[in-house]
């Protein structure tokens, strides 16, 4: 079995909002991340992820037409596939295995 290649960690932040949204648009990408964690998300970077994990085989996409109320314009949804199943189950065993035993580490230090 081939091992896939490390995800970096939006990568694998635009792997898990997918995989929550089922079938995602790129605006829908980016809410999910800033709704779920502290980060911001440009367009560009999300839409500039989608494509590099699309090249990787990790996720599909196709293209939907809008109804008229919402614009009318085609939409690109994405959904993970198996291989991008795969590497983000490995990418988040890794960072569990990394994160066992230094919870404690983490605390704010204890006044005496």
């Amino acid at each position: 079995m081939q091992v896939p290649t490390p995800l970096g960690d939006f990568e694998l932040l635009v792997l898990m909002a997918v995989l929550r949204l089922e079938e995602a648009s790129g605006s829908g990408v980016r809410s999910e991340i800033e709704t779920r964690t502290s980060r911001r998300v440009s367009r560009g970077a999300a839409y500039v992820t989608l494509d590099r994990l699309q090249e990787k085989g990790l996720l599909s996409s196709r293209v939907v037409n809008a109804p008229a109320e919402a614009g009318g314009r085609p939409r690109r949804r994405y959904r993970v596939t198996t291989a991008g199943r795969r590497a983000a189950a490995q990418s988040l065993g890794d960072l569990a295995r990394m994160r066992a035993g230094i919870e404690a580490m983490l605390a704010p230090p204890r006044r005496s």
